[in-house]
Parts: structure tokens; sequence; C-alpha cells
């Protein structure tokens, strides 16, 4: 479990810098910097990809596939993170190894989310909820590491399988680093 987690977060931080590196490699440096929809991601793409014949459509074909493999990979995470919780939080029987009828709230809960998340799609929320949604989440984390942490230093918990020291540096810099950044957000938005 540990090397399967280990190695989706690499995969997953990866791709994250790549999008990053990339896109302001291209949008930015090239002064598209107003973004709101994919569809006009897709568009500011076309005039910048003009090195080999149909570079456009296939710049727009591969961002599409790329949309839809992100879509296809958050929907089902985002839908099993929230009937997990409810799951927890409500004492229900869980897991995706059960079958419906040994499990059926947190499947429910699956499927209702999954619907709910298709149908914003098409009811006009504006995009940028999606970006306040994750400055929320962001503000909202700092305390978990710091409560985690807590915790797993904790000898009356974890007797004798408390964290170690390379755990407890890289913890206690997440933390830092999460809470440093939340603060500079604060004090740009003042200056705003």
């Amino acid at each position: 479990m540990r090397s399967d987690v280990a190695i989706g977060m690499a995969f997953s931080v990866s791709i994250m810098w790549a999008i990053m590196v990339t896109t302001a490699g291209t949008l930015h440096v090239n002064g598209q910097t107003d973004i709101q929809t994919s569809e006009q991601a897709v568009k500011a793409l076309e005039p910048l990809v003009k090195s080999f014949p149909y570079a456009g459509q296939i710049s727009q074909m591969i961002f599409a596939l790329g949309i839809i493999g992100t879509g296809l990979l958050a929907i089902p995470v985002l839908a099993g993170s929230s009937a997990y919780a409810l799951a927890d939080t409500l004492g229900w029987k869980e897991g995706l190894n059960k079958k419906f009828r040994q499990a059926r709230p947190f499947y429910i809960v699956i499927a209702v989310s999954t619907v709910i998340g298709l149908f914003n799609n098409f009811i006009g929320i504006d995009p940028k909820a999606l970006v306040y949604t994750a400055v929320i989440n962001g503000i909202v984390a700092v305390p978990i590491p710091y409560a985690i942490l807590k915790i797993c230093n904790d000898n009356t918990i974890l007797e004798t399988r408390t964290n170690g020291r390379i755990s407890n540096i890289v913890g206690w810099s997440t933390f830092l680093i999460i809470g440093t950044s939340v603060v500079i957000l604060f004090l740009t938005w003042s200056r705003s």
C-alpha cells in the first residue's frame, strides 16, 4: 500500500508540474492569461502550435482527451471520497469491495454525487467556483497536518509506532508551507 501511494503521488505531482510548466511556457508567455473555460484554452492553443500541418486540430484532440481523462479520474475519486466520508460519519457499511446490497447507502451516495457532478456542467455554474472551492479547501486544510502530526507523535495513542525523524521533518515542513501559503494568500487579498 505504501509503494502504491508513493507511485501514485509521484505521478500526480509530476503531471501537476508538467501542466504548470507547459501552461506558462505556451499560454502565459504568449499573453493568454484570462482563460475561463476549456474551450477558450483550446482556442488559445491553436495559433501557438503551427510547427506542422494540422497541429491545431491535433492539439485540440489531445487537450480534449486530457480533459475527458481528468474527468474520468476525478469523478469516481470525488464521489467515492464523499461516500466514504458520509459512511464513516453515519456508521454505514462501506467499501468498494462490498456488493451493492451490502453497502447500499454507500453506493447510492457515489451514484448521486456522480449525477450531481455531471449536471453541474449543464446548469451554468461559473467555472471560477472551482477556484474558490480550491482556495477554501487550501485554507481548511491547514489544521489537518497539524492534528495528524500531533497524533502521530503521541506515545499514549501509538505507543512505539510514532513518527520517525524524516516523517516529522517532511510533515512539519508541509504544515509550515501550507500555513505560510494561506498567510500570503490573506495578505495579497487584503492589499488588492
